[in-house]
């Protein structure tokens, strides 16, 4: 059976009000046509691990899949993938197996060289990294090759509002993919990335804008983090409650919860602190956190 008549019984069958229809995603090389905009750049990067914790587990697969976009966010050519596995020197936990389907048999001799890596990036002139969880995968890339802790970050799951867009169904990448009518095949790192570059081109539905668009302008807007040392412990579900996450302490910086806020909601943040967490005045400190600083250990 043709496509296009493939095509017509889904057309029916959504007609009807009684089915939902999911498509394959078929990778694009191209999205926009070329108009002279001028084009930068990015990389849409995923990488599965032995684990979450990127001290101690290690990556088993590293897939970037680099496009050119315009300021505006429209998407224009995509271009070739890089795809490798790596056998991470000790048996592939069951769970993580069973998620992704990478076998011990499928990694056993392979191999990532961070200098394929670099250059990878440095010959697409890269000015952007996004991920879906750039806060786990940052951590992991960054310590694997050094070309990602030189270059901005931005991260298509925390900041893009897809539950105020309407998504209702959590903001994974399968149930975003499924929220536009698509699907594919998920937790393999180079079908993920295409997935989210798909997700970044299209239009978000209630605010009509673009994806990436909102993710550029998020990307572009400076942050500043609060530290909220010395928190009593009794107190951290109403810092949980304000999205605080915990830092255990590395690279010399003490324990602490933090939290990321804009430029306009810094003062309350501090006076949320002083009044509900400290219960006194205290000064607190905020750091100015830009796109080359965000999701990195460094930061």
């Amino acid at each position: 059976m043709d496509q296009s008549e493939l095509e017509r019984m889904a057309a029916l069958l959504e007609a009807s009000g009684r089915y939902r229809i999911l498509r394959r995603l078929e990778p694009r090389a191209v999205y926009d046509a070329p108009d002279g905009s001028v084009l930068h750049r990015g990389i849409f990067l995923d990488v599965e691990t032995t684990g979450t914790d990127p001290s101690a587990d290690e990556i088993v697969e590293l897939a970037m899949i680099p496009f050119d976009f315009a300021s505006d966010g429209r998407i224009f050519a995509v271009h070739g993938s890089f795809d490798r596995l790596r056998d991470p020197g000790r048996p592939i936990p069951t769970d993580v197996v069973a998620i992704t389907g990478i076998t011990d048999e499928m990694v056993a001799g392979q191999s990532i060289d961070p200098a394929d890596v670099e250059a990878f990036v440095d010959d697409n002139s890269v000015v952007l990294v996004v991920a879906h969880h750039a806060g786990f995968d940052r951590a992991f890339a960054e310590r694997f090759c050094g070309a990602f802790a030189r270059l901005p970050w931005a991260c298509s799951w925390r900041e893009i509002p897809w539950t105020d867009e309407g998504f209702a169904d959590g903001t994974k990448l399968a149930n975003l993919a499924a929220g536009c009518g698509f699907f594919h095949g998920g937790h393999r790192a180079v079908d993920d990335c295409r997935a989210g570059v798909e997700l970044l081109s299209r239009r978000l539905p209630r605010s009509g804008r673009r994806a990436l668009d909102v993710l550029l302008e998020s990307a572009r807007t400076p942050l500043w983090r609060i530290r909220a040392v010395g928190a009593p412990f009794e107190l951290r579900e109403a810092l949980k409650a304000r999205l605080y996450r915990w830092d255990p302490g590395e690279n010399g910086r003490p324990r602490a919860w933090f939290v990321d806020v804009a430029g306009d909601a810094l003062e309350a943040e501090r006076a949320f602190l002083r009044k509900e967490i400290y219960r006194r005045h205290v000064d607190i400190e905020a750091r100015r956190i830009d796109a080359y600083d965000r999701y990195s250990d460094r930061a």
